[in-house]
């Protein structure tokens, strides 16, 4: 990705961007140490662009070391629907903020099912008190093609206003999606009006090819997608948003409202998004 793309230098933070990057330093490759990129997290409040960062992403077996830390958690449940109601009570018990929580649909052979018994250990943990009602639940949908059990559990996640979660990467090649897939999981969301987060395999705005010849996704390309797609285009030119490597042509596109839709990216990275938003002149240096 280029260099140097615009001069503009706005006086503050976009409230567009605000809460875009869900702080995910400790997981692969990133694999810092879990106090170190809590420290890190709580010492970025006072930048000037602090706000870029919603929340500080943890699996559920950290949360015991994680006694008196400021920063709002979005909690990864490692298990299945079972351990919901644990890593919730146990943030409420140790005075910790949960801002969400994300869960994984694992039973390939029955994803709906599987989709059914998190929604009703989630609503068991809002009615036992330890889940708020506004705590925003994540269900990552695994990369199986749109098939009629990946819709029907889609359907099962939305009609309980719970929330999407894909996959955009990894760290090997085929953990990133084709643009054509991406561009289905957004329109399944926009059809469904779920709001959705993005996790691996977005550090940068743009989309380009890694050095490891892998093809990463563009957090900026999903943010422009999303728009387009709200506002009815051809899947045809959401693919052909996303396949989009022209940042100064991102940057300057419309995608006023996609934040209604596409929440936030998880990023092992602050540093790498943060460049590329300054180059690209949307964030203050």
């Amino acid at each position: 990705m280029a260099h140097g793309y615009s001069s503009r230098v706005p006086a503050a933070l976009e409230p567009a961007l605000v809460g875009l990057i869900d702080d995910a330093a400790i997981f692969p490759p990133g694999d810092a140490d879990l106090h170190a990129a809590s420290a890190a997290f709580v010492e970025r409040t006072s930048e000037p662009w602090a706000d870029l960062v919603g929340t500080f992403v943890v699996r559920d077996l950290d949360i015991p070391q994680l006694r008196g830390t400021p920063a709002p958690l979005s909690v990864v449940v490692t298990g299945g629907a079972g351990q919901i109601d644990g890593p919730t009570g146990l943030c409420a018990k140790l005075g910790l903020e949960l801002a969400g929580l994300e869960i994984a649909l694992r039973d390939l052979d029955d994803l709906a099912g599987n989709a059914q018994r998190v929604v009703v250990a989630v609503d068991a943990a809002r009615a036992d008190g330890v889940l708020a009602d506004d705590v925003p639940v994540y269900v990552e949908l695994p990369d199986v093609g749109s098939t009629a059990s990946w819709l029907a559990a889609a359907d099962e996640v939305a009609s309980a206003e719970l929330r999407f979660k894909f996959r955009t990467g990894g760290l090997e090649a085929a953990a990133f999606p084709a643009a054509h897939a991406l561009a289905g999981w957004i329109d399944a969301a926009l059809d469904r009006e779920t709001p959705f987060k993005c996790t691996a395999g977005l550090h940068r705005a743009v989309r380009h090819t890694s050095a490891e010849g892998f093809e990463q996704h563009g957090f900026l390309n999903v943010l422009v997608a999303t728009h387009r797609a709200f506002e009815g285009v051809g899947k045809e030119d959401v693919v052909a948003t996303l396949e989009e490597r022209d940042g100064p042509t991102l940057a300057a596109a419309d995608w006023s409202g996609a934040r209604r839709w596409f929440a936030s990216f998880g990023s092992c990275s602050i540093e790498e998004p943060l460049a590329d938003l300054r180059e690209l002149g949307l964030v203050p240096r």
